[in-house]
């Protein structure tokens, strides 16, 4: 059954959000909120399913505590008061932090309806075709594609583009400067009730065999985990040659298979459990880079904008803020330039802990140093509280694996 309310489809708004994910509703609740009249659009009815690890780390929790919605999120997540970190060695150590996981599908509909409840119009099945510009170029709304194949123009005085990790409506709309993903990932649902009982962290898993990747388990709850396995890398970097190197040869399904090949919690899951569904794929974009963040009339939010973690692949905390800011830099009002230069200022405040992220991707480029973060987090008070301010943002993960980070970890004091 359609989640679409039967009302008209509208031709004029004051702003028009595209997407309705994390970024996308966060943004056109708190404009709602706000008095502005607002049409929120996806081109998928929902509820609908979304590749992602699911995770909700403290700054997802944070901002959907903005949103008024947390608890919403909390009474249907599977918590979690743990990260897992596994290494090549099967090293092990649980880091304490406020976690939970819900499915992608339960949450980005819980965050659709708390937008349309805050008064945001509502309107699926619409894809994003190409932004209508006036005579001087300025984006004044959107030409949009309905189920039936005809098209549609909605005018606004602002168009919200958060259509996630796809080029397409980038470069439809004149913003992306990178066509390449910086991440894939793929993920599966599987149900497995004997290990309901024994998986109750989120766990991460590093290894060789992972080839620059990553592994992951994470509980959703009734006997049902989400795994699935990620890649990133940074595109451009000379160390890496040319930026399709590193994705060139990379066959997702091959590095699911040696995930549970290595991984023997992920073997049993797999092999005691039932699939829910096939296994899928998505590009992850990454550390607030391949699109221009604005454009007269225009802004970029969400993963559109790479508003994903390099290293580990988290990017729903980070979506949700970026909705938020791109929301209240357009309640604040005032010209073009003043709504532009407070939204790109926002996300530039976000660069240094991106850029941390980056140098932390070493570990996964090389996986002996995950095997030496855990083997002194589990001798260390200090190594530990290092990484759980890494969760809770107070802590630059970069720190850990940067030459000087890897010396103190050598010593006997650190």
């Amino acid at each position: 059954m359609s989640a679409s309310p039967p009302r008209p489809l509208p031709s004029t708004c004051e702003v028009l959000v595209i997407g309705a994910g994390p970024a996308g509703s966060a943004c056109a609740q708190m404009l709602a909120r706000a008095g502005l009249d607002v049409l929120l659009t996806d081109q998928q009815d929902f509820p609908r399913d979304k590749v992602c690890g699911d995770g909700l780390i403290p700054d997802a929790h944070r901002a959907l505590d903005r949103l008024g919605v947390l608890d919403a999120v909390l009474a249907r997540a599977r918590g979690a008061s743990h990260v897992g970190c596994v290494g090549p060695r099967g090293g092990r150590v649980d880091v304490p932090a406020t976690l939970a996981v819900l499915p992608r599908r339960e949450l980005d509909e819980l965050l659709r309806r708390a937008a349309v409840d805050a008064g945001a119009g509502w309107q699926a099945r619409l894809r994003f075709e190409a932004p209508l510009e006036d005579g001087d170029g300025r984006v004044v709304g959107a030409r949009l594609r309905r189920a039936d194949g005809g098209s549609h123009e909605v005018r606004a005085r602002w168009t919200v583009l958060a259509t996630g990790a796809a080029a397409g409506p980038l470069q439809a709309a004149g913003v992306c400067t990178r066509r390449m993903p910086s991440g894939i990932a793929m993920r599966g649902y599987v149900r497995n009730e004997a290990m309901d009982g024994r998986i109750t962290a989120l766990e991460v898993v590093w290894h060789r065999a992972l080839r620059r990747g990553y592994g992951w388990i994470f509980p959703c709850g009734d006997g049902t985990f989400n795994i699935g396995v990620g890649l990133t890398h940074r595109p451009g970097d000379p160390q890496e040659g040319d930026e399709q190197a590193p994705m060139r040869d990379i066959n997702l399904r091959e590095l699911f298979d040696a995930f549970t090949r290595v991984y023997a919690p992920a073997r049993e899951l797999m092999q005691g459990g039932t699939p829910l569904g096939a296994l899928k794929g998505a590009p992850l974009r990454c550390s607030l880079e391949g699109a221009r963040w604005s454009r007269p009339g225009l802004l970029v939010a969400g993963e559109a904008a790479g508003s994903t973690y390099m290293f580990t692949g988290e990017g729903i905390g980070k979506a949700l803020e970026t909705g938020l800011f791109a929301a209240e830099s357009i309640a604040a009002g005032g010209a073009d330039e003043a709504v532009r230069s407070r939204y790109e200022a926002a996300l530039a405040a976000l660069r240094p802990r991106f850029a941390a992220y980056e140098v932390a991707n070493r570990i996964n480029n090389h996986p002996w140093l995950a095997d030496l973060v855990i083997w002194r987090a589990r001798h260390s008070e200090s190594v530990m509280r290092r990484l759980r301010g890494v969760l809770e943002e107070t802590h630059d993960p970069g720190n850990l694996v940067s030459v000087g980070g890897v010396v103190r970890l050598l010593m006997p004091s650190s």
